[in-house]
């Protein structure tokens, strides 16, 4: 670790990984926040959030290709302006709806002030919409870039102390949106409050953009990547699909990942919800949601440091061991009857998922080669993100038709039995870790 601290490049990532995430975090409560000011309406919040989640997950494999043919540093810092963009027109727009409010003197103002609010909720699904793409090209060229700035032998390290920043910057970055708003929102009534606190929250998001920006200008990449040969978009993501199918235990695991996120990822996002309810409500989502965060937290710690001496297995049969131990900590979500029980349950499940989160980037990131990293990793996050939706979905309907501690139980059986069969029927076990 000491000798990651003295990287050049990786101060540089880990400076703009802090700034940026924490500007996201303002964003990921503001924009909402003003969606709700301005409309009440539910339906139009799940549909902000839709044009920002869909195309994400639509071109996230289209933006992996792109990452390999333009270089994950050009592909970055491209995401990084365009999200600076976007996010300075939300912030001129807020303030532009609420100086439009504010002159309201008469009826036929007011019904100009109503067109004003139709459409400045227009323009808001268009900016989340390219916000949304933004993502869809900036996620990949993320995580494509570390092989490139970081020295194998400390890829483990690295990727440890990045995820761990992600993860406070979701425990912090809230807090300090939340905070941001209460003290700079605005005294005035109207369709939108704490107008000034939600343009500054947009405003701040957009400079860690420039900021971070500036940040990956000053990353040299250790060895240039080879411009690939100028072929059509699909092809090259049809290429990287190949890749992934003819390396038989990439293929193995990416499956596995896309059959326990389709049968168990989304559901726990909408059973855990469920469960926070049935235990007293809001607040207490907020415990189980903050319990697995610091257990992802302290999971990433320990793998990023003690990684190498804690490897009691091969890489396929600690994917499966840890997948069959969570499975026997989700059964008993259902059957709690205090708080504090499922917070225990959910910081333990989010300490085996940092561990494996670390050690499952790191596998990737030296397995692939650098010139196909954007479209493995972006087949790999496409695969939670395109399922675990369609999971949710499932998992909504399926409560409709057993009980919450059904669901619980069920997923726990599911997973258990999963992880076995696949250490039974697959070559899964004799997968190995690729050291540097």
């Amino acid at each position: 670790m000491s000798v990651l601290r003295q990287n050049a490049n990786f101060k540089w990532l880990m400076r703009g990984s802090v700034i940026a995430l924490l500007g996201d975090q303002m964003t990921m409560i503001a924009l909402p926040w003003l969606v709700l000011k301005l409309t009440g309406d539910t339906l139009a919040l799940g549909l902000v959030i839709a044009l920002m989640s869909i195309p994400r997950a639509v071109f996230i494999l289209i933006g992996g290709a792109l990452v390999d043919r333009y270089s994950p540093k050009r592909v970055f810092m491209l995401s990084k302006l365009a999200n600076a963009v976007l996010l300075a027109l939300l912030t001129l727009l807020v303030l532009c709806a609420d100086s439009t409010r504010t002159v309201a003197l008469s009826d036929t103002l007011s019904l100009t002030i109503a067109l004003t609010s139709h459409m400045t909720l227009q323009l808001i699904y268009l900016l989340a919409l390219g916000i949304g793409l933004a993502q869809a090209f900036g996620m990949p060229s993320a995580t494509s870039i570390m092989p490139l700035a970081i020295p194998p032998e400390q890829l483990q390290a690295a990727n440890g102390v990045m995820m761990g920043l992600r993860q406070v910057s979701m425990l912090v970055g809230p807090l300090l949106a939340a905070g941001l708003l209460a003290i700079s929102g605005d005294k005035n009534s109207g369709a939108v409050s704490n107008a000034g606190g939600l343009a500054l929250a947009f405003g701040i998001d957009c400079a860690s953009y420039l900021i971070s920006a500036w940040t990956l200008s000053r990353v040299k990449l250790n060895a240039p990547q080879q411009a690939e040969a100028p072929q059509s978009v699909l092809r090259s993501v049809g290429e990287g699909l190949r890749m992934v199918w003819n390396d038989l235990p990439l293929r193995l695991c990416l499956s596995y990942w896309g059959i326990v996120s389709l049968l168990i990822g989304g559901a726990m996002q909408v059973a855990i919800p469920v469960l926070a309810a049935d235990l007293h409500g809001a607040s207490t989502l907020g415990v189980l949601m903050a319990a697995h965060g610091a257990g992802t937290l302290l999971g990433m710690g320990i793998a990023a440091k003690f990684g190498a001496q804690l490897r009691f297995a091969s890489f396929g049969v600690m994917i499966l061991l840890v997948d069959g131990v969570a499975g026997l900590l989700v059964a008993p979500l259902g059957l709690v009857q205090a708080a504090w029980q499922a917070a225990v349950l959910m910081l333990t499940l989010g300490l085996l998922a940092g561990y494996m989160q670390i050690n499952v980037f790191t596998w990737i990131q030296r397995r692939v080669p650098p010139r196909m990293m954007g479209r493995a990793m972006s087949i790999f996050m496409f695969i939670f993100m395109g399922l675990a939706p369609l999971s949710a979905a499932s998992a909504g309907w399926l409560l409709t038709l057993v009980s919450l501690s059904q669901l619980f139980i069920g997923g726990g059986i599911i997973l258990v039995m999963f992880a076995l069969l696949a250490y039974v029927f697959t070559p899964m076990r004799s997968i190995v870790s690729i050291t540097a």
